[in-house]
């Protein structure tokens, strides 16, 4: 596996399906959610095709023209079984800790822009005690969703870097999207939401089948 040639500095990662396997817990949520609030089942592929997004946003995309009082009750039938009820597991990928462990010791800067909720965020950095690796975080409800740029563009801002020193970290076209509406290279990871052909289609650097592995391909800093 050849290194990245340029010299990147901060590395910004999605969380979901980028360094925690978390898909099958939400694609579960979003199917109880649309089928307790108004009875339509949801496939897995659709659940899966809307991850990444902020959770209003993935709602609607997943309901369009319901009226904003049911995706709104969509939503919090979602984050109440999904903070509440919902027990699948949802670990970090193998060797994540151990890469962040690596990363941090080259002297990178660590970033998360994720379509997840502070709240949600908090719950499972708490879950694994990973917070301390992260300059900085950026969470739905506190910018536009992705693909709009102003995550990316705040944690710019945050760690007082210019896009060229930036490297995004997803596995979903949203992250992809918005890096690119960033000026922001990215590598895609097709353990999660999206396959390699369609994250491909977003022009990433490359795709890795494990995030661990992007370990070798950053030089030390």
């Amino acid at each position: 596996m050849n290194s990245l040639s340029k010299p990147y500095s901060l590395l910004v990662f999605d969380w979901d399906g980028t360094l925690v396997d978390s898909i099958e817990q939400i694609t579960t949520s979003l199917q109880f959610a649309s089928k307790i609030v108004c009875g339509e089942t949801v496939s897995e592929d659709a659940a899966r095709g809307v991850i990444g997004l902020g959770l209003q946003e993935a709602v609607e995309h997943l309901h369009p023209g319901k009226p904003l009082d049911i995706t709104e009750k969509i939503a919090d039938a979602y984050r109440q079984h999904y903070l509440n009820e919902n027990a699948v597991p949802a670990p970090l990928f193998n060797g994540v800790t151990e890469m962040l462990d690596e990363l941090v010791a080259r002297g990178f800067t660590l970033a998360i822009a994720t379509g997840k909720s502070r709240a949600g965020l908090d719950r499972t950095f708490t879950e694994h005690k990973v917070a301390h690796y992260f300059s900085t975080t950026r969470c739905a409800g506190e910018n536009k969703s992705k693909p709009h740029p102003e995550m990316l563009l705040g944690i710019l801002n945050d760690t007082g870097s210019h896009a060229d020193q930036a490297l995004m970290i997803g596995d979903s076209e949203h992250d992809l999207m918005m890096a690119k509406n960033a000026r922001v290279d990215a590598i895609g990871v097709t353990h999660g939401a999206h396959t390699s052909d369609r994250l491909m289609a977003h022009e990433p650097l490359l795709c890795l089948d494990r995030v661990a592995d992007l370990i070798n391909l950053l030089p030390h800093n």
